[in-house]
């Protein structure tokens, strides 16, 4: 045996962690670290949001305008007009006032190409506003009383703006058959109670207006009951109605 056979082995170039330049010690430190941030990758998350925000506002949009195209060609009475809002009222309470908004003018558009413009601004003045104004009072929460309130001031305007507005088409003053079906109205009145009184054109037309304002009184509060049991069912419930109707309606 000689003295070369039992010398120890060198270490080959680099193999000790002295031998190891700074640049692949840097390189070696990089790619682990590349790889912890692979490992900790996710897939990434789809905003679904956008999407289904667009979707349903043209959905219940569509459906505002079929309620009322159907009302208008095959009338079923005044169950189709209790809805007249709600699905405007809904994407509100859903998606906020924008999308609300945007339900809006989309069912106008929608039924200006379908029944003409004159019929769609019939349906947006007031019921398309109306829908938004309910649903930003539904979304704050607001007693009935106020909400119907706002809604029975918008629907008195609205009725001035349609009696305005067909007046101008036609040519004739609309407002004055509203004045002597009121006025029939308080002689039949003034006959039954045996009170002999001509009444003036002064309470004539604060009759008329007072007549205007009921009805929508009324017609703003079986807005409200439809939407309180529809909507709950719905997922999106609207504020609670006093406890009269609540108990005058068996609901709990």
């Amino acid at each position: 045996m000689s003295i070369l056979d039992s010398l120890p082995d060198e270490p080959k170039p680099g193999s000790s962690p002295e031998s190891q330049t700074p640049q692949n010690r840097s390189d070696k430190q990089g790619n682990s670290l590349k790889f912890d941030n692979q490992s900790t990758l996710q897939p990434p998350q789809l905003k679904v949001d956008a999407p289904l925000r667009m979707v349903e506002t043209a959905f219940l949009a569509s459906t505002a305008s079929l309620i009322w195209f159907i009302n208008f060609y095959f009338p079923l009475g005044p169950l189709l007009k209790i809805f007249f809002p709600v699905p405007i009222a809904l994407v509100y309470l859903r998606w906020g006032r924008r999308a609300a908004w945007m339900a809006a003018v989309t069912s106008g558009l929608l039924l200006g190409v379908l029944m003409g413009p004159v019929r769609s601004l019939l349906f947006v003045m007031p019921y398309a506003f109306m829908g938004v104004l309910l649903g930003s009072a539904w979304n704050r929460r607001v007693p009935w009383i106020v909400s119907i309130t706002l809604g029975m001031l918008l629907g008195t305007v609205g009725a001035f703006f349609r009696v305005w507005f067909l007046s101008v088409l036609s040519g004739e003053d609309l407002w004055i058959y509203a004045i002597n079906q009121v006025t029939e109205l308080l002689e039949w009145i003034f006959l039954k109670l045996g009170l002999l009184i001509n009444p003036s054109t002064l309470w004539i037309q604060i009759g008329a207006i007072a007549l205007i304002m009921f009805n929508n009184f009324i017609y703003l509060f079986v807005v409200h009951i439809g939407a309180w049991l529809l909507l709950d069912r719905l997922g999106n419930p609207i504020p609670r109605p006093p406890r009269w109707v609540q108990v005058l309606m068996d609901y709990e």
